[in-house]
């Protein structure tokens, strides 16, 4: 639960870099003179981002149509992020918003039309707007006043008012607002002075939940009587660090606490309001990643990181038994959401080598079926790689969780390139499912090992904050020795091994070049922070319910420059003697451009070959599927160029 300075972007965006059409290289290739046998066949950017990418809309909306007949789904597959409706029974599509610059994302049906709530930001800028879909296709921004950023936290018990938050009075801090159903009309629930972070409204419209972080490792909850006045009272005093925050409510009424005080994961806890009183609700051996109800109550959605991987568990509140579900193909099952009379679900389903697809279930007959069909036709999927979940020791004997992807053609007599990925942050985590730049970059013949170094969430809180005011430091040698490990591998070729990461992990590329310049042959750095100093001190205002948790993290830039400045590569940049890749998106707001600016220009000045990817419609992350192409064909032919030896440059060795 600590909160995490930049998101990981990188796990859900990342990709690649050429607009062209599909090249004879999506077509089975003749091996090399070394090996008689038929190599796996490569595919083109282009081929992998075809694949399409769904998200799902917000649990505290309604998925499906007020008849059921239609469910809200985004999609991109018209090259940028717009919302559509799903037919439940045949899977069609109907494109319901026509942006072409914004990604825009689907949020809510209305519960007793087909009107839509959506949102879209400004080119990648996160100050995200909420719209509103009319029955006739016109379109209307609910929060449209300047450098206002907005969210929908979910309807009230009846539907005829949903829940709004915005910074439009104090760009530190979220206010809640109740609209209108009907006309729009909007009242401030909450102004939210202290600027803590809003959760969730009960279903009986009366309580707010809010959580306030402290320190990176202990947090606390608030609940805010809204028909008493509305004053913040804390219901999870407590000594020591303990990290507090919530699931929602629960259908009885309950407030669901996440909590990591009696075990090393999370667990939900239930806090009766009434009596103050709070217990276990579900615990596992991981952390439970959430909990959620459908529409009646009847039944509780369960969700648990198992070693980086989600399991669901669907428990009906009537028989206190779970779900069966139904035989589906390998993958994570994801955003199940309920239609109104709970007697259908819709869920995506999401595997190493196949992306989110959608599905619908009738609870009642047991059965599912598959509406989408994500992955582009021309892959076989037989082709691509499934991962394994391995664990190397670092320089102090810790094991470092991570997922692996070996090239389907990797031997020992054909030994392979390798990247060690590292994740954002610093928080974040690598987890199985697919990810078409990964996939992309194993099927050109590159091993890829996504390791989850020291402070990764995911396995426990002792390891969570082993990185804590120490970035750069054990968390880098644990990826260091990520190399070492790739060099254990009979198939990997241990002289030709590189570093590749977005956001925080792009801090961790350029950290690794310059403070451990032999360590790795290449870099590639994607929006990643290169000066600490800088970026600390220009946070966005929006961020303010976590400032003091971030520099407890991190440090306060007010009285830890000097570590700050030790720990940014820009300013030993003269170090950096490995190639290296940079790409930026012009209007991110969290690492401003002008970081990747004078690392590019502070390595050439090394005489050391250096390639600069500047896109100027992407904020934090690639929403635009041409740029995400883009992206992923520079990576590889980089690659091919300085790590494998195909172009000038070559394999620089360890």
């Amino acid at each position: 639960m600590k909160h995490l300075l930049i998101a990981t972007a990188l796990t859900l965006t990342l990709a690649a870099c050429d607009t062209s059409q599909q090249t004879s290289s999506d077509t089975a290739q003749t091996t090399t003179a070394e090996t008689t046998e038929q190599a796996t066949p490569e595919y083109s950017a282009q081929a992998f981002f075809d694949t399409t990418s769904f998200t799902a809309t917000s649990p505290a909306g309604h998925a499906f149509s007020p008849d059921g007949s239609k469910i809200l789904l985004t999609s991109d597959e018209t090259g940028i992020f717009n919302a559509f409706a799903v037919d439940a029974t045949t899977g069609d599509r109907s494109q319901l918003t026509n942006s072409t610059t914004s990604a825009t994302f689907g949020v809510s049906f209305f519960p007793n039309d087909e009107r839509v709530l959506y949102t879209a930001d400004g080119g990648g800028d996160e100050l995200n707007h909420v719209w509103v879909r009319e029955a006739d296709g016109a379109a209307k921004d609910l929060t449209a006043t300047e450098n206002t950023k907005a969210a929908f936290l979910g309807w009230s018990t009846d539907g005829s008012e949903f829940y709004l938050s915005t910074n439009e009075r104090d760009p530190r801090a979220f206010d809640l607002y109740a609209y209108k159903a009907e006309g729009y009309e909007r009242r401030m629930v909450f102004e939210n002075t202290n600027a803590m972070q809003l959760n969730a409204v009960s279903q009986d419209d009366r309580y707010l939940a809010m959580t306030k972080p402290r320190t990176s490792a202990d947090s606390d909850v608030y609940l805010a009587d809204l028909a008493a006045g509305g004053t913040p009272v804390l219901v999870t005093e407590h000594d020591g660090n303990i990290a507090y925050s919530t699931y929602g409510f629960s259908a009885g009424g309950k407030l669901i606490l996440a909590t990591n005080e009696a075990s090393e994961f999370s667990e939900a806890w239930a806090y009766d309001i009434e009596t103050a009183d709070k217990k276990p609700y579900v615990t596992a051996d991981w952390d439970v990643s959430g909990i959620g109800y459908s529409n009646t109550g009847r039944y509780r959605v369960e969700s648990v990181n198992a070693d980086a991987e989600t399991k669901i568990t669907i428990v009906d509140g009537q028989t206190t038994a779970p779900v069966s579900m139904p035989d589906l193909p390998a993958g994570n099952v994801l955003s199940v959401r309920f239609s109104a009379d709970d007697s259908k679900i819709a869920f995506l389903l999401n595997g190493d080598t196949s992306p989110s697809d959608l599905y619908v279930m009738d609870m009642g007959a047991g059965t599912a079926n598959r509406l989408t069909n994500a992955l582009n036709p021309a892959i076989d999927q037989s082709n691509l790689v499934e991962a394994t979940v391995v664990r190397y020791p670092s320089f102090d004997g810790t094991l470092i969780p991570s997922i692996l992807y070996k090239p389907k053609d990797a031997s020992a007599e054909n030994k392979v390139p390798a990247l060690v990925l590292v994740h954002g942050g610093p928080g974040g985590q690598t987890r199985r499912g697919y990810r078409a730049f990964v996939q992309h970059l194993v099927n050109h013949g590159y091993a890829v090992l996504g390791a989850n170094n020291r402070g990764s969430s995911g396995y426990g809180k002792t390891f969570f904050h082993m990185d804590d005011k120490a970035h750069g430091e054990g968390d880098l040698q644990d990826i260091v020795n990520g190399r070492t490990y790739l060099e254990s591998l009979d198939w990997v070729d241990g002289e030709r091994v590189g570093i590749i990461g977005g956001s925080y992990g792009g801090f961790m590329v350029a950290a690794a070049l310059a403070f451990e310049p032999e360590a790795f042959d290449v870099g590639i750095n994607i929006f990643g922070v290169t000066n600490w100093v800088r970026t600390l001190k220009s946070i966005p205002p929006w961020w303010e319910s976590f400032r003091e948790s971030l520099y407890d993290e991190m440090g306060d830039p007010a009285t830890d420059e000097e570590r700050h400045r030790r720990i940014s590569p820009l300013f030993h940049a003269s170090n950096v003697t490995k190639p290296m890749l940079v790409v930026q998106g012009a209007n991110d707001p969290r690492v401003l451009q002008v970081e990747s600016d004078e690392i590019v220009a502070a390595v050439k000045a090394n005489g050391v070959p250096v390639e600069y990817i500047l896109f100027p419609d992407e904020g934090h992350g690639f929403r635009n599927k041409a740029n995400r192409i883009a992206a992923s064909d520079a990576y590889v032919k980089f690659l091919d160029t300085y790590l494998r030896g195909q172009g000038d440059g070559g394999g620089t060795g360890h």
